[in-house]
């Protein structure tokens, strides 16, 4: 829940408790999706492919959709798709009983409904 509050506009102490408790690779996701390419570069740097996909997953990117089914990632596209506002994902979502997520969905959507276009954004 701490990686969903980083989408608030106070979420700067949720962003230092994901760092400061071993979690450097959802502080960068959270600001990968709000547009940092030092961020995406850090999670590849790390290795965390899944999480630069998702990332791009988020803006519709098929590629990257492709990429997180073929490295078993489906999680990470319903994640995506529920983003999305796609009512098929949530409902998944909570028939599998994971509401955390759709919270998670929630908090990115409406972050990135008040973020102006970045066509600087890079894509997967």
């Amino acid at each position: 829940m701490a990686f969903a509050m980083t989408f608030e506009e106070d979420g700067d102490s949720f962003q230092q408790w994901l760092l400061e408790n071993g979690y450097p690779e959802l502080a960068a996701l959270s600001d990968t999706i709000k547009g940092s390419r030092n961020a995406l570069e850090w999670l590849m740097k790390n290795k965390y492919f899944h999480l630069a996909a998702f990332d791009a997953a988020i803006d519709n990117n098929k590629n990257a959709k492709e990429w997180l089914s073929k490295y078993n990632y489906p999680i990470l596209i319903v994640l995506a798709n529920a983003v999305n506002n796609d009512e098929s994902a949530i409902k998944w979502l909570l028939n599998n009983e994971l509401e955390a997520y759709i919270i998670i969905a929630q908090k990115i959507r409406e972050s990135l409904e008040k973020r102006a276009f970045d066509p600087h954004k890079l894509f997967f």
